[in-house]
């Protein structure tokens, strides 16, 4: 394992190292490697998953795993716009703040 500290470790292996630990090795070490999908079809899925069901913790740190794992700008309003009519307009609003962030960030 890296010596660098993974994302789970630096927001919450503090208080819950072995929900940390999970993370790393069992979710993004085991299932986002399974070879049936794709990481950006997996990023594109779990976008909309966080945007459905209006889970905005996690949803800047997978727009930007999205954006490393091929998906574009275009494809991520996409998606939000696509969810406005499925998941609600609230949540397409909050997405969209939340992404503007994330492409703020992302400016070179």
């Amino acid at each position: 394992m890296s010596d660098t500290p993974s994302a789970a470790r630096k927001a919450f292996g503090d208080i819950a190292p072995a929900l940390a630990e999970y993370s790393d090795k069992v979710l993004f070490g085991d299932v986002w490697e399974r070879p049936e999908l794709s990481q950006r079809d997996r990023s594109l899925i779990t976008v909309s998953s966080l945007i459905s069901l209006y889970r905005t913790n996690e949803l800047a740190f997978h727009i930007r795993k999205a954006l490393e794992n091929g998906v574009t700008r275009e494809e991520i309003i996409e998606v939000i716009t696509h969810l406005a009519f499925y998941s609600g307009w609230p949540t397409a609003s909050t997405a969209l703040t939340i992404t503007r962030g994330v492409f703020d960030e992302a400016k070179p």
